[in-house]
């Protein structure tokens, strides 16, 4: 018998903080005025993806004590966003990056249970913590959490949040207009938290909302990150973008649950994808050529390669050949505020890789940025894209995608228009939303429904 073909998740990542998005292409639009979110969001909801993602970035990043201005920098508060696209959607999920480290349990709850009613039941949480001590130089507390207190932070951060959510149940407003009573229970809301980092009593003033809970999503590849995710997420995003990277971690994530008491289908499994197309395959693959070369400059190259050197290179030619100097090994980073630098974790084998690739293949500096970067996911026509696409999910690879197009706020609408049709021709994407909740759209239980299912195993 065969196995039965999976459904397609997608949703929609609106660039920035990353250097996946030309900005500097005579299509790209802004990536503060509301016009681009909105446009972004109405292309995602017509062709019928589950959510829109936002990440965040909560410093300005710097290069050599100056602000990195190569790439875009900055982006509009998350939770203003959401709320505005709210009220230009109906359907699409609306997920925003919010950080665990220097936030507190009640505003952050209280927000998006907020977001989550004025939504009618769409709003969802990408829960982070911060890695740096230079972002964290922004806020009273700093940067003064290890990794491992990071996490615990975050455990409990979340743990905290779900008290605050599930302190109302939803049947406590009565709004009796006859007798003037409003509340069932004058104690609705209340909560008493006492724990490592969190020691808050009182009542949470936001009833329960249409989800119960946001869904709640995380990004974390690290073995803590994984645990996290499996002990109590409901979806995780991976940088993986190839088949046997993908299933490998699709494998190891989804095998982690049972010991929490949890479905594999309880966790959804998410890349992030970035795609070009083109009428043909060959000439998908030339405009991906350019694509990345509109994405690394020479300046640009100059800059990735100081991650790893650690010194400035500003006086080497980027169409020249790699420095023969060694890169400076210390605890102090030219770069500030770059998660990148953490992928380099013995930069002098780093350098000593890269210069036999580059010898190897004759690569100048930006050739080799070029060559050793973030590639295109996807590259060809839509049916060769919705093809491979369809082949990574029916494989286990994972759940679906998050596509990351490289122009704003246009550049979803050709994969809206011409992939999303064949997908639904093979039937393995909706063609219209079942459900007005993104739990709905997820295929994600309600958390009551999951508390009583637990309580009658």
């Amino acid at each position: 018998m065969s196995k039965p073909l999976k459904q397609i998740h997608l949703a929609a990542h609106f660039p920035g903080v990353n250097n996946t998005t030309v900005w500097s292409d005579p299509e790209a639009g802004s990536h503060i005025e509301f016009g681009s979110f909105a446009h972004f969001a109405r292309t995602a909801e017509r062709a019928k993806f589950d959510f829109l993602f936002l990440a965040e970035g909560l410093r300005l990043r710097e290069q050599g004590g100056q602000i990195y201005d190569l790439d875009v920098v900055g982006r509009p508060d998350t939770f203003t966003v959401l709320a505005a696209l709210a009220a230009v959607t109906e359907h699409l999920g609306l997920t925003g990056t919010i950080n665990s480290t220097f936030n507190e349990p009640y505003e952050v709850a209280r927000q998006f249970a907020s977001l989550d009613h004025l939504s009618g039941g769409r709003a969802a949480w990408n829960v982070v913590t911060s890695w740096d001590a230079f972002t964290g130089e922004n806020f009273r507390r700093g940067g003064f959490l290890p990794q491992q207190e990071r996490y615990s932070r975050a455990k409990e951060f979340l743990a905290t949040a779900h008290e605050l959510f599930d302190s109302w149940h939803g049947d406590e407003i009565l709004a009796d207009r006859a007798t003037g009573a409003f509340l069932r229970d004058a104690k609705a809301g209340a909560f008493e938290h006492r724990g490592q980092h969190f020691d808050i009593h009182g009542q949470f003033n936001v009833p329960r909302s249409p989800q119960g809970r946001p869904v709640i999503f995380q990004a974390g590849d690290s073995e803590e990150g994984r645990e996290f995710a499996a002990a109590g997420a409901d979806a995780i995003f991976s940088r993986y973008s190839t088949l046997d990277a993908g299933r490998a971690f699709y494998t190891d994530v989804k095998s982690r649950l049972a010991k929490y008491g949890r479905r594999a289908d309880q966790l959804l499994i998410l890349p992030a994808a970035t795609f070009v197309l083109g009428d043909t395959d060959a000439e998908a693959e030339d405009l991906a050529k350019e694509v990345r070369r509109s994405q690394v400059s020479g300046a640009t190259a100059i800059k990735h390669l100081e991650f790893v050197w650690n010194r400035d290179l500003s006086s080497y030619d980027p169409d020249g050949p790699l420095p023969d100097i060694d890169p400076e090994v210390g605890d102090h980073h030219i770069s500030q505020g770059r998660a990148q630098v953490r992928m380099y974790r013995d930069p002098l084998a780093t350098a000593r890789e890269w210069r036999e690739l580059a010898a190897a293949n004759r690569w100048s500096i930006r050739d080799l940025v070029i060559e050793t970067g973030n590639r295109q996911a996807f590259i060809g026509s839509p049916a060769t894209v919705a093809r491979t696409i369809n082949d990574f999910v029916q494989a286990d690879a994972g759940d679906g995608f998050i596509l990351v197009p490289h122009i704003t706020p246009g550049g979803l609408d050709p994969f809206a228009d011409k992939v999303v049709p064949l997908l639904q021709e093979q039937g393995v994407f909706r063609t219209e939303y079942e459900g007005p909740t993104l739990r709905h759209h997820l295929g994600l239980a309600h958390p009551d429904e999951v508390r009583d299912e637990r309580a009658a195993s």
